[in-house]
This record gives C-alpha cells, structure tokens and sequence, in this order.
C-alpha cells in the first residue's frame, strides 16, 4: 500500500528507507520537491504534500533534527497514515536515542539503522487496526431513538415539557393506580421492594410521603433567604507583620517549634541579600536584576532549593511543546492579522513554526515568546526570498543574444496602477540602455491608450532620440479599442522582432478575479503568445482579498490553457506601498500563496519610485509592535 517510506536527517544524510514491492521509480524526485518546495520554504503548517500521483506525509523531530517522510498512491484513502508515522517517530527515537544524541554527521554515517524488523512490525499492526476498524454499519430504524418516539411523546403541555401529562386528573389516576397495587398485595412496588406485608408495604409508603413533605418544606424555607447583614470593614492583615504579637514570642521555642520563623522563601531572599552584599555594587549590576526578577519557590518536600532550584528554570533544559507555545502563538496570529497578513495565511505561518519548534530544547535564559519570535521572524524572511529569483536585467541580455525581444504580461484586477508601473519599469529598463515597445492590449477601458500615448511622450522627452543615434527609446503599438487583445499582443511581439527592441511590455485590461470571460480571454492571451514573464500587479492594501485574488488569477491560467504545463505567474509588482505605513502584510501573503517573488515595490508618482523588496527591512516593520 505505502509506495516508500524514509528516513533523514536535516543535514541531507538518509538513516533509513524503505521502497514497497512493485514500485519501480525512484522517489528521490517527490522528496527533493518536499524539501525544496515545502521544508526550506517554511511552509510546514500542513503535514501533507501532493508530487504528481503521490501524496507524501511528513513529520519533523526538531529535538534530533530528523524528517520522517511517507509516501503513497494519492487515490488511495489511507486513515492510518498519520498514526503510523507517529509510532515510527517514536520507535526509532527510542531504539537509537544514544546515537542519535551524540549530534555528528560522521557519526550517523557510521552508524548502521537496522529498522527494517521493527518497521514491518509497527506496518502491519496499523493495517490490522485500519481493517479491524472497517466501515460503521448504520442502525436500522427499529435500534434508532426515533422508532422509540410516540404521539404522547410529543404532546406539549403549557409548562413546556413533552410527554408529561397534564396536572389533575392525570396525577389522580396515578393515586389510584398506586392505591390499587397496595390494596391487590402487590409484591413489587416502585422502590423495589419484594416479598413484604401489606401493612409493611402501606408503612413505608407513609414514611416516603412524609418525606417528600419535609423536604418540599426545606426547599420552600431556602428560597427565600433572610437579607444578610453588610460585613464591616475588616483589618488588613500585612504580609511580613504577623497575626499577632504571640507569634513574635520566640522564649518557649526550641529546636522542633511549629513556628519556623526562616521558611525556605525568608532563607533565599536572605542568601539573595548575602550574594548581593559580597559582590561590588556597579549600576547597572546584573545581580541585582537577576535576583529581583526570580519567582517565588516552591516550598513542597523533594524540590531543589537554593540557587540550582532558582537557576533551573532559566537554562536551556527545556523541551518545547505546542502548550507552552500556545499563548505566544495566539498572540503572534493576531498581531499578524493586524498588519494586513491574511487571516489563513496567519494561522498556517504559527503552525509551521509550532512545528518547527516543537520538541527542540530552548536556548540558555531565553523565554519561549523569544524563542517562537525569532523563528516566526526568520521563517519571514525566508518566505520573502522564495526559490526563484527573477532577474529581469539578466533575462532581457540573454533574449538579446538570441536576437529575440524579451516579453513581459502585465495583469491584475482594476484600478491597482499597471498602466502606471508598466511606465515606470519602462523608464528603468531605458535607464539600463534598452529599447522599449509598449503594446497596447487593454482595447476596453476608455482612455488606455491615451494614457499609454501620453507615458511615450513623456518617456521621450527624458530620453531624446538625438542623445540616441537619432532613435525613440521607447514606442506605443496600439490598434484602438475593441479589438481582440492577444492578435495585437502577437502583431506587436513580431513588430518589435523585426525592429530590434530589446523589451516588450504588454498591457491588459484590469479585471476582476470573478469574471470569467475577462479571465478566459487572459489565459489566451499568455497561452498565444507565450510571454517570458507574466507580473501580477497587486495592491499593498489589501487583506484577505490578495489571496482571493492570486488563487483566482492562477487557477483561470490553468483551467484555460491548452498546454500541458500552463503558464502561471511568474512576479508580482506590489504598487501603493508609501501609503501603508508599517502594515505590510500584504507582501507576505501574496509571496506565500504563490511561492513567487515580489520583483519591484511601487512606492511613489514618479518615475523614480520603483524600487525592489528588501526582506528584512519588511519583515522588521512587520514584527514591530
């Protein structure tokens, strides 16, 4: 059923694995796409990762640095999966747990994880218990609680009870019913009693009526409470001062005295005050803080006392569990979700560094709110650098060499400035000593091309054709409006060819994510013309929406290619990003979703203010309180 099954350290050095029978293909392949795609990503909020057919399932153990890794037939429904990697994680801990700490590369490698016995053994008892379990047959109706259920049943008296009959005749019939049990001799009463007289039967009767009398009275006399008297201002009793003066009286007491006057907390304040007398006094002086800021110890039997008990606490002896993360995390989601992150992608970020962390041993005199900061905290960083770095730069001298213009889509919903940034990356690309065409795709929005025909002009005007060999640094291609986008997308891409451009920007039609013959018609424009890049324009001040919208954007590019491996987004271009203050969240969840880089901020009007994401400096805004 499992097509494999490994073991590795993080380090990269496989300890163990395993390969189903049949299975042919070598699953280096799913588990270098995990690796590249999901652990270095610091995407491991979900355990689950689909390659091609396979599913894989994964677990980390951050206390020994190792990575269990299954895999299987992704239309298979395994349910024991996740309690079978479970056990294994356990099993081969516990099995080789001296190794294992002895924290060496060299060492591993030397070392030979026999497991095979014991991982048959842990695979055949999950697959028992999953048959063993089978499919829950339903009750048929005579079994449910429904066939049980009778008109009486769900009769509705005043006082909103069902099935109760109505006070007076119905309680006298009971009377009687009672009465005649007594009178016949009945042998069996209600509590049950058996094999009695019928005066011992007419007896106990009596006593449980006058008990239920009594205490009906009881009840009645407890529901109205006399009001009681206010309280009056009580004496404040000090902590250090005593109840009274006899506890001050030390003359009768000796050795076995009830009253300690130096409990264990008197005794470590007084050592604190010893220590602190016996070092030079400097301000600031560590030792001061240090002691002040210890809590109060415990004073039950068996536990340390004295430094090593106050010291405990505070060096790294600690293994992180997900309870003690809990509330550092809670905070940390919602701190995120105040600075623009989405509200999804706040959660799995916290649940992948819960899974990062859990199990690892906390450094020494670190809190855990430190701890999980500084992971969430580089765990940004790392999502802010993705595994593509684009290099438009780079990417326009290689299509040059091939004597070919480099092609780059614009897309985006309405309004989010592509017409804007499409000018300004123009401007930076004329900077850099390359010709520009721009074509005019967007033939729905009225005044497009005007404005369009307006950037050229202006464009121009910075880089006159005379300081050029008598050449424009940048051209408009433009067919008016209501024309079929990607046939002038094509014309102008063949154009640019014939004349040498260096660069064509293509310009589309904003659009909204929901709209699909606007999305269809997108698809075959980037499916005709096969542009080298294809930028997503996105606002910085958007929340939840950048999700929604990403998603949309990729799956209408896939649903409506005709290729086997469409074209999907390669970049984003984040525009607005001066008017967002430290709310930058938004950066996080668009490179998240899509796994692509934010290749240029927009941060201004001018031309100028075109700039690229620096990760830190975001991510610093973004944890900033």
């Amino acid at each position: 059923m499992l097509d494999f099954f490994a073991i590795f350290s993080k380090g990269g050095i496989v300890l163990w694995c395993f390969q189903g029978v049949g299975v042919t293909e070598s699953f280096t392949g799913p588990v270098n796409a995990l690796i590249r795609s999901v652990i270095l990503q610091e995407r491991s909020g979900n355990n689950s990762y689909t390659h091609n057919a396979l599913t894989l399932k994964y677990k980390l153990d951050n206390e020994f640095e190792l990575v269990f890794v299954v895999g299987y037939q992704k239309i298979l429904m395994l349910t024991y999966v996740d309690k079978f990697i479970d056990d294994i994680q356990l099993h081969f801990r516990d099995r080789y747990k001296n190794v294992l700490e002895q924290r060496g590369d060299l060492k591993l490698l030397l070392n030979n994880f026999d497991f095979k016995d014991d991982f048959t053994r842990l695979l055949h008892k999950a697959e028992e218990s999953s048959k063993s379990r089978g499919p829950v047959s339903m009750k048929p109706f005579a079994e449910s609680q429904k066939s049980q259920k009778t008109v009486k049943s769900m009769i509705e008296t005043k006082g909103g009870d069902k099935g109760k009959e109505p006070s007076g005749k119905g309680k006298k019939g009971g009377k009687k019913e009672g009465e005649l049990r007594v009178l016949t001799g009945a042998l069996y009463t209600e509590n049950g009693s058996q094999n009695l007289t019928q005066e011992e039967i007419v007896a106990m009767n009596r006593e449980k009526f006058f008990g239920k009398k009594l205490r009906a009275n009881k009840e009645k006399t407890s529901k109205s409470p006399k009001p009681q008297k206010p309280k009056g201002k009580q004496k404040r009793t000090w902590d250090n001062g005593g109840s009274s003066t006899k506890e001050l009286d030390y003359s009768n007491s000796n050795g076995n005295s009830s009253h300690d006057a130096s409990g264990p907390s008197e005794i470590r304040h007084i050592y604190a005050f010893m220590l602190l007398d016996s070092l030079p006094l400097q301000w600031p002086n560590p030792f001061f803080f240090f002691f002040f800021s210890l809590p109060p110890q415990s004073t039950k039997k068996g536990g340390i006392g004295g430094m090593f008990g106050m010291l405990k606490g505070l060096v790294g002896s600690k293994n992180l569990t997900r309870k003690d993360m809990e509330p550092v995390l809670e905070k940390m989601r919602d701190h995120l979700i105040a600075k623009n992150v989405a509200a999804d992608i706040a959660s799995q970020l916290c649940d992948s560094v819960a899974k990062k962390l859990e199990g690892k041993v906390m450094s020494t005199f670190t809190t855990v709110a430190t701890t999980v900061k500084q992971a969430l905290q580089d765990s940004l960083v790392q999502i802010l650098q993705p595994k593509r770095r684009v290099d438009v730069l780079r990417d326009v001298l290689e299509a040059r060499a091939q004597h070919r213009p480099f092609v780059i889509t614009f897309c985006g919903v309405n309004g989010v400035g592509k017409s804007t940034n499409l000018a300004k990356i123009s401007f930076w690309l004329i900077e850099n000593g390359f010709t520009v065409l721009i074509a005019a795709c967007d033939t729905f929005r009225a005044g497009a091309v005007e404005q369009l025909r307006t950037h050229q002009r202006r464009l121009n005007s910075l880089h006159p054709p005379d300081e050029n060999s008598g050449r424009s640094m940048v051209q408009l291609y433009e067919k008016g409006y209501g024309k079929d986008a990607a046939g002038i997308a094509m014309e102008a891409i063949a154009y640019a060819r014939n004349q040498g451009f260096d660069v064509v920007l293509v310009d589309t039609a904003g659009r909204m994510q929901d709209n699909a013959p606007l999305m269809t018609a997108l698809a075959k424009l980037i499916t005709v013309n096969l542009p080298d890049l294809v930028l997503f324009v996105g606002e910085a001040l958007v929340g939840n929406e950048a999700v929604d919208q990403l998603v949309k954007f990729n799956q209408a590019l896939a649903d409506h290619s005709t290729s086997n491996k469409p074209h999907l987004i390669d970049g984003i271009v984040l525009t607005k990003f001066d008017t967002i203050d430290d709310k930058v969240g938004a950066a996080i969840s668009m490179t998240y979703i899509t796994g692509q880089p934010i290749v240029f901020v927009g941060t201004g009007q001018t031309y100028n203010d075109l700039r690229s994401l620096n990760a830190k400096a975001v991510v610093s805004t973004l944890m900033k309180a």
